[in-house]
Order: structure tokens, then C-alpha cells, then sequence
């Protein structure tokens, strides 16, 4: 069964999902007003121990999505005095395994599943556990078992080679960002854990795209699965902008837009470790300080560093694709993507930093020419088309562009150049794409 939420008809409340009333209690706590899309359109298909392939925008309420049915499944049963019982004698149980693919987002989500279970009385045992950091706590937060455990794949298997753990008890599985998890590489021990657990459990899989390896994974592990499909209309809270600069002036470019808008709160995405230490140089240059956050840093540098920026204590944050999933930052208004990402996947995740929950956010990017053909991929890749800006007082100076990326004329290089032959063969679509990056038309009001 499909769902597409433009034309489902969803629960308006959440009085209408099924859940029990310590949940509902707590949610008004939270004041959740109502249900997202997707909770309205899976919540009740889990609960009535459905398979699920959900998809869904970025920041569109997935964690409570699969937390909130899984929480009221283990806490019916404890109160019914099912309780687990058999995996309790064990001692190393999981009754609910929610696997992520990064430190972030475990520590997030596992988050997110205590704070919706406030008014359950201590009843669900929720545990989360990632590399980085030492196992000893770990192995003693896992004693005696656990209802759910959030973990990223790797040292989960590190903790059941040291049976801390064992998952032939597990219930449901939920695989939260399936694609980030195949793309990381963490295929052979998604493999490796399915292979250590009943084969009849409800798996709930969750995924921004879906690559062939996805494809794959849900044909093998789900049976009968509700599909759902939903792009959050909370979407359109977050702009999205492109700006055209000369090479080598993206720096001064990002300084220019961060002082002119008095912006307290950036995130600002590179491609690689060293570029990180590498803008955070060049932007101190102008008088703007900025933090790193990338994987090379220990668990604990980084915990401390994006504590320190989500409470406002950084202006400025650089960071690897780690932090394009599973960081939710309240209210972040500014997203910039300084390098581009390798995937158009990433692209999407990156800007869902902010805009999130339906709070306004703002998603910039920098491109000169060299990346001008990677951004159209992204573009085609995720549906959408933006207009080429120019930012006042950095506006393109065509002497120095390519001749191949010459605007408003035929595109013929320099006399002697040697590069006549190739240019007559640009078709003429391409023609059209080059005068549609760098047209006049296309410059930005931006004052």
C-alpha cells in the first residue's frame, strides 16, 4: 500500500493516531500542536505492526514518527505484564533497535525517545551507543538488557562481540536515513547485525533517497510494507539562494554576506577536514571567528563545541557532511554551502539544518564557474531550479571567466587559444545554460 500525502486524507490531532494518554500528555507538554504528514499517515500503520518504507523531507517530525508507536508498544506490554520477560532472564536483551548512521543523530534520537517518555514512569529503558567515546559506559548502561537501544552499526558490533548485547529478542528495527548509512560504507554490518535477529520483527525503514542499494535493502527486509511518501509543507519555510562569484572570492564573498546581515549563527558546509581549518583562517582575517566540527575531532570536542554553538556562544560553525544529518538546532537561520556537495543527496540534507519545524531559515550557496555543472546536477537530482545571483559589489567580472563560460555571445574563445574547434561543437543548449548562469538578467536585488 501506497501513501501520498496529496491525496491522503490524515488524522488532524493527535487525539486521532491512537496514542495512549501519557504520550498525548507529554506531547502537550512539548506543545505539539499537530501532526506532521508523515505522523499522521504512519503513526496508526505502526501501531497496527505494519512494515514501513517511509520517505520525508528533512526536519518533518520523523524521530517522534516511529519513538511515540514504539514507546506505547513496550509499554503496553510491560503493563500487560508481557514485559519482555523472556529476553529479561537473558540480560542483555533489545526489544527495540533504532540503528543511525552518526554520533549526532544517536545521541539525538535517543534523546528525543526519553523526552516523549516522561510520563511513562521510567517504564521504557532507552540506551544509546556510538564509537568515539569509551565502551566501559556503555556496557554499563546495557546491563540488564534495554527496551530501546539507538546505535550507529560499527560499535554496536563491538559491543556484541563483547556480548553486551544481543539482538534475538529484538521486536522492531528502525533504520533511520538508510541511504547515509549504505553511503558511509556500513553495508556489510547492517548485514552482519540483520543476520543476529529474528526474521520476524516489524522493520521500519526510513530514507531522504532511494539509491538501488536502498531499493535492495528494502526488498529483502520488509514484508508487505506501507509506503509513504511525503514532502512536508513545512518545506517551503526555508529559502534557498544561489550566488555567482568570481573564483577565489568566495571567502570575501561569505565575510561580506555574514557582516552585512548581522547574521549570529552560521553554518557553513565544506567538503573536506582541512578546509575547515583552512576557511576558519581565512574568515579570521576578517575579523570573524569561527569554530570546526569534523570528524578527526574526539567525541567530546565535538559534543562541546556544538553545545557551544547551538546555545550562541559561536558565530560562525564549519563542518564537514558529519554534521548534514542528525544535528537539530533550534531556530538556525543560516545555512551555507561554501564547497558543494559530492552527492545532490547531501545537498538536501545539508540545507535542512535550518527551516526546520516550520521556523523560517535561510540556505545559501556559493558557486563560481567551476562548479556551475555540479549544481545543475543538484538541481535536477532534487526538482528544483534556482535563479543565479549576484551579490552587490562582487558581481561577476567576465574577463576573468573561462571563454567557454562567456555570456551574451556565441561561445568562441580568443583568437590562437586552440580552442576554436571545440567551442563550435557546444551545442546549443549549452550556449543557452552558460548565458543563463552569468545574464544580467539574472543578478540579484540584494542591497
Amino acid at each position: 500500500m501506497t501513501i501520498d500525502n496529496n491525496t491522503a486524507t490524515s488524522p488532524s490531532s493527535f487525539n486521532e493516531l491512537g496514542l495512549i494518554t501519557p504520550l498525548l500528555a507529554r506531547l502537550t507538554d512539548l506543545q505539539y500542536q499537530q501532526p506532521t504528514p508523515i505522523q499522521a499517515q504512519t503513526i496508526p500503520n505502526i501501531l497496527a505492526g505494519r512494515d514501513l518504507i517511509a520517505g520525508a523531507n528533512t526536519g518533518s517530525g520523523k524521530t517522534a514518527t516511529f519513538a511515540l508507536p514504539l514507546l506505547q508498544q513496550l509499554f503496553n506490554e510491560k503493563s500487560s505484564g508481557q514485559a519482555c520477560s523472556n529476553a529479561s532472564k537473558k540480560g542483555n536483551y533489545v526489544a527495540g533497535l533504532v540503528l543511525v548512521p552518526t554520533r549526532e543523530l544517536a545521541t539525538q534520537v535517543a534523546d528525543s525517545v526519553r523526552s516523549y517518555a516522561a510520563h511513562l514512569n521510567g517504564a521504557v529503558k532507552t540506551v544509546a551507543v556510538f564509537g568515539g567515546v569509551s565502551t566501559n559506559k556503555q556496557m554499563l548502561a546495557l546491563r540488564g538488557g534495554t527496551d530501546i537501544l539507538v546505535a550507529t552499526p560499527g560499535r554496536l558490533l563491538d559491543l556484541i562481540s563483547s556480548n553486551a548485547i544481543k539482538l534475538d529478542h529484538v521486536k522492531t528495527l528502525v533504520l533511520d536515513e538508510a541511504d547515509r548509512m549504505l553511503s558511509l560504507g556500513f553495508t556489510e554490518e547492517i548485514s552482519a547485525l540483520l543476520a543476529m535477529m529474528p526474521k520476524q520483527k516489524q522493520t521500519l525503514l526510513f530514507s531522504a533517497t532511494f539509491p538501488e542499494q536502498v531499493k535492495a535493502l528494502t526488498t529483502e527486509l520488509l514484508s508487505d510494507p506501507v509506503e509513504v511518501q511525503v514532502q512536508s509543507a513545512e518545506a517551503s519555510t526555508l529559502v534557498q539562494r544561489v550566488f555567482t562569484v568570481n573564483k577565489g572570492q568566495k571567502t570575501v564573498s561569505l565575510a561580506h554576506l555574514i557582516k552585512e546581515n548581522q547574521w549570529r549563527q552560521v553554518l557553513v558546509f565544506v567538503n573536506s577536514k582541512s578546509g575547515c581549518a583552512h576557511l576558519a583562517s581565512k574568515l579570521a582575517k576578517h575579523d570573524i571567528t569561527a569554530e570546526v566540527f569534523h570528524g578527526d575531532q574526539g567525541q567530546g570536542a565535538r559534543n562541546r563545541v556544538l553545545q557551544a554553538f547551538k546555545g550562541g556562544e559561536i558565530e560562525v560553525l564549519i563542518a564537514t557532511d558529519i554534521a548534514a544529518r542528525g544535528l537539530d538546532i533550534e531556530k538556525l537561520p543560516v545555512v551555507f554551502n561554501f564547497d558543494l556537495p559530492r552527492s545532490p543527496a547531501d545537498y538536501m540534507h545539508r540545507i535542512g539544518r535550518s527551516g526546520r519545524a516550520g521556523e523560517i531559515g535561510l540556505a545559501l550557496s556559493l558557486i563560481d564557474y567551476e562548479d556551475y555543472h555540479h549544481f545543475k546536477i543538484i538541481e535536477k537530482k532534487n526538482k528544483f531550479r534556482l535563479e543565479r545571483e549576484e551579490i552587490a559589489g562582487f558581481e561577476i567580472d567576465e574577463s576573468l571567466i573561462d571563454p567557454d563560460f562567456s555570456v551574451n555571445k556565441p561561445v568562441v574563445p580568443p583568437a590562437g587559444s586552440g580552442k576554436k574547434k571545440r567551442a563550435k561543437k557546444a551545442s546549443k543548449s549549452e550556449s543557452t545554460i552558460y548565458q543563463d548562469i552569468w545574464s544580467g538578467s539574472l543578478k540579484s536585488d540584494y542591497e
